[in-house]
């Protein structure tokens, strides 16, 4: 990418799209489209048909999309399922018709089984059943993966994807029903601070084990294989390393401050036991992430108390 090119960054205002604005900005790129979901509406294919037409974008960055923890992909299976499909599919296509030099969409890694074995390669992409709890989300990424395979074998098109794992970091979605966790716990440990709780329930047992990253750290990632891959198929994002959700929560709780003691609801679904990534792949082209938990965790609950409004 040249920085004077055109990048537009779908899904800009959200939590990826807006540290890969960010990004954009801090390595001297100046023409960045990232507009709102209310100025552009990615479900509605002649609206953003219309948009990439009169801007014409070289590059483009698929950061949009529903997206939600547990309970929220467990409760609207159909709606995740349908906008994420509406999204993807609008904005590959429409790449495709405006001769887009690179696109690069973002996936998930519940995109991949279940049961696998991890670290989780990415050659394991639809050799079991996925996880039940996020099934439709995963299958409308899965399908965004495939596209971009699609078109670059039917008409040559430079498209990538990419596989992150569980994602935090300033500008995430904290609310206490649809967030992810990381957020959901961080929302969680301030109020009880701040109401005088003596504890806060965690949902599940605590003891399955998940890899998170600081968002910045991705959007970095996406920008290096932007410049540096080109290869059918998804290719892993992540830090290689795992936490269990107990040491995930009594991280977040020290960072809070928060002095009470932790429950566990097991009549709540723990989900997928174990998902770590298998990140030689990246790691062979040289990129690695450089944001270490405790720093990134406190920059992402200092962003969040700096902004609570008590909801």
């Amino acid at each position: 990418m040249d920085q004077k090119d055109k990048i537009f960054v779908a899904g800009g205002r959200g939590l990826v799209g807006s540290s890969l604005v960010r990004a954009l900005k801090s390595a001297g790129y100046v023409d960045i489209l990232a507009p709102s979901s209310k100025e552009l509406d990615l479900t509605d294919q002649a609206a953003t048909k219309k948009f990439l037409r009169e801007t014409k974008p070289q590059y483009v960055f698929v950061a949009a999309g529903k997206v939600g923890g547990i309970w929220a992909n467990n409760s609207y299976p159909a709606d995740f399922c349908y906008i994420n499909l509406l999204i993807q599919a609008n904005l590959i296509h429409g790449a495709y018709e405006v001769g887009v030099k690179k696109l690069l969409f973002l996936g998930s890694s519940c995109i991949y089984p279940k049961d696998c074995e991890v670290p989780i390669k990415e050659s394991a992409l639809l050799t079991k059943t996925l996880e039940p709890t996020n099934e439709a989300y995963a299958l409308a990424k899965i399908t965004g993966v495939k596209m971009c395979d699609y078109y670059r074998r039917q008409y040559g098109c430079d498209f990538i994807s990419a596989m992150p794992t569980n994602l935090y970091g300033p500008g995430d979605n904290y609310d206490l029903k649809t967030s992810h966790m990381v957020p959901a716990l961080i929302h969680k440990f301030h109020l009880a601070k701040i109401r005088g709780e003596n504890s806060v329930p965690i949902w599940g047992t605590g003891n399955p084990r998940r890899e998170i990253i600081f968002v910045d750290d991705v959007a970095q990632a996406c920008l290096f294989l932007m410049k540096n891959y080109s290869e059918p198929g998804p290719i892993n994002v992540g830090i290689g390393e795992d936490y269990s959700i107990k040491e995930i929560a009594s991280f977040i709780k020290r960072v809070v401050g928060f002095e009470g003691d932790l429950t566990f609801d097991t009549t709540k679904p723990d989900g997928v036991f174990r998902k770590v990534m298998d990140v030689s792949r990246i790691r062979a082209l040289g990129w690695r992430p450089k944001v270490n938990l405790e720093d990134g965790m406190r920059i992402t609950y200092d962003a969040f108390a700096s902004n609570f409004n008590g909801l």
